[in-house]
């Protein structure tokens, strides 16, 4: 039986629009910019034909034959395809024979695209799954279910998972723009024009479906004219009246058995969650016009009651178990005044997730090295009460005041613990005073296992002590609370483009790779040995998914980079440190960040930490070095030290942006070597003072310092401003009005 061929050059005439204008190359491909845009893992894959094998995931119109054909186009390994509807084992071991033949006798590797991979059944899988794990093929496989659930766990462990995300009404614009300039395959010989709106309704019922706009923008064209194709430069009209016959409005995106059905079941569970009663309604709405079983929503309100209500209001789950036997009484469609009382009950009461508390009880039951013992006075008393004893000394609460008297229920190993935590709100909040309080005096009730002795006790060690210090103050520790700070304050997507610059040896350039397996880090480096450092590493790594290393100047750097290429995250450490420079540089790195991208950033401010002066005793020494920090530290704002965090956040809003700020305030412990101080005198201080014309003694200087610092540790203070910049585009316009366009565009002229 021949293979299916779902990309076949038939006569292009008789093809529908859709069809005609299925990308052929990643230039033509529209839309799914976090999978094939600049930079992606996936775009420089296909583009170095080292494909890797890799699974499609997404709704119907998205794209995913689409790029299946792109690959199709560009690789020179065989490309062949099956379609799981039409095909089973028997098709597929004619291909493995084919794609075998062609590695051993041709060295040829083999793709192989699987549309519809999930209709096949565990079996058919099985028999694909030895020939991708050998290398005879490269899968490609296209479904609408989710993979994790739908296809074989091995296939998908051996697969990297793209998900093709619904188009953006951009997207659908931009690809019947490409359809009505295409001379070829589109319309671009005739003129075309829109009543105000037309296009408009085509994108908005399509739905971000890019076959469903050209579908009903083909029928739109093709029937506003008597014959087609009319002659070269016909003007075709197309008003919203036949725009709206063209495309009818499109069947709800649902099915029962999908991934899509879990998805719009958890919306709705989790607006009641949330109190919303708005989107509580819409997506219970969207449930019963796609036919959703009334007793499946029934189940899951009845679980909410329990889960996400709880004590806070106990009538809930009475009031959603009333509802659901009305409904079983009354049907639809009359039944669904019924679902909504249940939904708005839910979605509007108080809340509490209380009931949870079970599953820290078993999770602790499950970790228990051996089962706890059930304490003496608890155990059941009507079998061995003579032998053993069980059940003496148990209190019955009945025979006390307010039928309550305090003792131990949980375990000896246990006690103390506590899984419950009334909530704060409706009936719940009545009882919480009287948990706690009863609660307190359980504990009372068990003293002698409140206090557990330390059964060993060493004198103090000064030489351990002194290795503790200096182990846990090494600068590693201080750079890493650095590195938390900044991740801590973007959210990165596994597709995300990141642009480092001066990446040292790595610290941040690995956080950012490890979270970016199907994006793209781009980092600048200000040596050789920092160079050799990272590309040590990274050379264990395939080249495609390599990180792209430079050692250049910024400038020069941003230069080599491809001109479309854009970044969500530019990440620098301590570049911002010059104040006169800091303005172009900002100019210059902006012109790389994506669309609500953000630069994100720690600098050292040099003029609030520590100063030599402050750790000096000798009088004169400590003058002399004070006199040369006043002019070092002087707000200046220029060079490294004569500014503040004011003056950077100031800057940084001048030339719009938001900033959103956190100060690390950090000790160092920091080893003073002779080394160091001749440095710090040589370099800094005794220029500082010649400059300041006063009369000293260098080496008297240097020899003072040493003999008070040299070969001991001290807490060096630093203030490092770790900021996140956010584009605010009305406040770079104004900047731009208030200079005037000449002289902004002289700046950026100097920035390139």
């Amino acid at each position: 039986m021949p293979t299916t061929t779902l990309f076949s050059k038939e006569n292009p005439d008789n093809q529908p629009l859709a069809a005609r204008m299925r990308p052929r190359n990643l230039n033509e491909y529209i839309g799914q910019d976090h999978i094939v845009g600049k930079g992606r893992l996936l775009r420089r894959a296909i583009q170095a034909d080292q494909l890797s094998s890799v699974i499609f995931y997404g709704p119907p119109g998205t794209g995913k034959t689409t790029l299946a054909r792109v690959i199709a186009n560009t690789t020179k390994s065989h490309f062949t395809t099956l379609n799981a509807v039409l095909s089973g084992v028997k098709e597929l071991r004619e291909e493995i024979e084919r794609a075998k033949d062609r590695r051993d006798f041709y060295q040829t590797k083999t793709i192989l695209f699987v549309d519809e991979v999930h209709r096949w059944n565990k079996s058919q899988q099985d028999a694909l799954l030895p020939w991708v794990e050998n290398g005879t093929f490269i899968l490609i496989g296209a479904t609408t279910e989710n993979p994790f659930f739908e296809v074989n766990a091995a296939l998908v462990s051996r697969s990297r998972i793209f998900q093709l995300k619904t188009l953006k009404d951009e997207d659908l614009f931009k690809i019947a723009q490409q359809a009505l300039k295409d001379k070829e395959r589109g319309y671009g010989n005739f003129k075309i024009s829109f009543e105000e709106g037309a296009l408009e309704h085509l994108v908005d019922v399509a739905k971000g479906d890019a076959r469903s706009i050209l579908n009903s923008l083909q029928l739109a064209i093709e029937t506003s004219v008597d014959s087609f194709p009319p002659p070269l430069n016909t003007e075709i009209y197309i008003t919203k009246e036949t725009a709206e016959e063209s495309i009818q409005q499109k069947a709800v995106l649902y099915d029962k058995e999908g991934d899509y059905h879990y998805d719009v079941i958890s919306a709705f569970i989790k607006s009641i969650r949330g109190s919303d009663p708005d989107a509580t309604l819409y997506w219970l709405a969207k449930m019963i016009s796609a036919g959703e079983d009334p007793r499946f929503i029934f189940r899951r309100m009845l679980i909410s009651a329990a889960e996400d209500v709880g004590l806070a209001d106990p009538m809930a789950i009475t009031v959603v178990n009333s509802d659901a036997s009305a409904f079983d009484r009354i049907g639809l469609p009359e039944g669904r005044f019924h679902l909504t009382h249940a939904a708005l009950y839910l979605s509007t009461c108080d809340k509490s997730n209380s009931t949870l508390s079970f599953f820290d009880a078993l999770k602790t039951v499950e970790k228990e090295k051996q089962d706890a013992e059930v304490p003496n006075h608890l155990r059941d008393s009507s079998r061995d009460k003579e032998g053993f004893g069980h059940g003496e000394g148990y209190l019955y609460p009945h025979a006390y005041k307010d039928h309550f008297v305090a003792q131990q229920y949980l375990p000896n190993s246990l006690q103390g613990k506590i899984f419950y935590n009334p909530g704060d709100l409706g009936y719940e909040k009545k009882i919480k005073q009287n948990v706690l309080s009863k609660r307190e005096a359980q504990l009372e009730a068990t003293l002698e296992d409140a206090f557990i002795e330390n059964l060993t006790f060493s004198p103090n060690d000064k030489d351990r002590e002194r290795w503790l210090m200096r182990t846990t103050s090494e600068r590693g520790a201080l750079l890493e609370k650095i590195k938390d700070t900044l991740y801590s304050k973007i959210n990165i997507l596994r597709s995300d483009r990141i642009l480092i610059l001066g990446a040292g040896h790595g610290l941040l350039l690995w956080q950012a790779f490890r979270q970016t397996p199907e994006g793209f880090v781009c980092a600048q480096v200000n040596n050789t040995e920092q160079f050799d450092y990272i590309t040590h590493y990274s050379s264990k790594l395939d080249e495609i998914n390599r990180p792209f290393i430079r050692k250049a100047e910024i400038n020069d750097f941003i230069k080599e980079l491809d001109k479309d290429l854009f970044f969500e995250h530019i990440i620098l450490r301590n570049q911002f440190s010059d104040f006169s420079k800091i303005e172009p540089l900002l100019e210059l790195i902006s012109t790389k960040l994506a669309p609500k991208g953000n630069i994100l950033l720690a600098q050292t401010i040099a003029s609030e930490g520590s100063r030599l002066s402050n750790f000096l005793i000798n009088p004169e020494a400590k003058a002399l070095i004070f006199a040369c920090e006043q002019i070092i530290y002087e707000n200046t704002k220029t060079g490294i030290c004569g500014w503040n965090i004011d003056d950077l956040i100031n800057l940084f809003k001048t030339n719009g942006f938001e900033c959103d700020t956190s100060i690390l305030s950090q000790k160092e412990l920091r080893y003073v070597n002779s080394k160091d101080i001749t440095r710090w005198i040589e370099k800094t201080y005794a220029p500082t003072l010649n400059t300041l014309k006063i009369e000293f003694d260098k080496k008297d200087l240097e020899k003072t310092i040493i003999m008070e610092l040299a070969n001991k540790n001290i807490n060096w203070y630093h203030k490092v401003a770790v900021i996140k910049l956010l584009k605010n585009n009305k406040k770079i316009k104004e900047k731009k009005e208030e200079i005037g366009e000449k002289e902004w565009k002289v700046i950026h002229k100097k920035i390139k």
